[in-house]
């Protein structure tokens, strides 16, 4: 009778060691954040003459909850790769200006390795890096800022799960190949005239004029325009490699940008 109670208990001291194993290991080989890019999107860049190793640029248009993903391709100059939806992002249009708004941030932003969240409770997520330094010359607050999965949102950017598994892939992809960051261009719409003449009574207006000089250089040109803050304000194409940055607070320089220079 001994010898079978004993033969029972650790029968099932056995199993539930295995099953409290089995969940560690499922828990613990949780390796989303290097799950392979999909073939077809390989294949897709492929097509527009890129590669996962290529750099990326995200664009993101609040009005019609569309986030792009353009790629650089052989040409040297970037090709939209795909559109997702945006599942929902919280506020109005217009910028992020305090914590706690509720409100999804605009601008130009670069991410790098560090703002990468693999362990996100949103399944997987990146940091936009708001505030940047526009934001802080403006004194605006706000903390983890996010694009993520999970379709919630309480001042970020959500995408659905499938969405950020792809996006967060090629992210990954590029930062492996060596790139120190991607620009992330953060806009209210699209920037034609259209839609500015459309929204012309909001006082966000000169907020969103500066930040088209950007998004109409890479409309032009589909390079990624380089951008420092000067007086205040974005000012694009005007950096010198090596040179120091501008003091956000401080006069913009005299010279000519680049994008003003093709218009002539």
């Amino acid at each position: 009778m001994y010898e079978f109670l004993w033969r029972t208990l650790r029968i099932t001291s056995v199993v539930f060691a295995a099953v409290t194993l089995a969940a560690c290991s499922q828990f613990v080989g949780d390796n989303r954040q290097n799950v392979p890019l999909p073939k077809a999107l390989v294949d897709q860049m492929a097509q527009i003459g890129s590669s996962p190793s290529e750099p990326m640029v995200i664009r993101l248009f609040k009005q019609s909850s569309e986030l792009e993903v353009w790629k650089r391709t052989n040409s040297g100059s970037y090709a939209l790769l795909k559109t997702y939806e945006i599942c929902k992002w919280s506020g109005a249009l217009g910028p992020k200006i305090r914590e706690g708004d509720y409100q999804s941030p605009e601008g130009f932003y670069d991410v790098t390795p560090g703002l990468m969240n693999p362990k996100s409770s949103y399944w997987l997520s990146f940091n936009v890096g708001f505030p940047n330094k526009f934001d802080q010359a403006w004194g605006r607050t706000g903390t983890n800022l996010m694009i993520h999965g999970d379709c919630k949102s309480v001042g970020c950017y959500a995408m659905t799960d499938d969405g950020i598994k792809e996006i967060y892939a090629m992210a990954r992809e590029t930062f492996r190949a060596g790139h120190r960051s991607f620009q992330l261009q953060l806009l209210p719409f699209r920037m034609n005239e259209v839609n500015m003449a459309a929204n012309a009574s909001s006082p966000h207006t000169p907020f969103w004029r500066n930040l088209k000089e950007g998004a109409d250089f890479f409309d032009a040109t589909k390079q990624a325009p380089s951008w420092d803050v000067c007086e205040k304000r974005y000012i694009f194409n005007q950096g010198i490699p090596g040179a120091a940055p501008l003091d956000p607070l401080g006069a913009c320089p005299v010279s000519m940008s680049t994008f003003q220079a093709l218009a002539l």
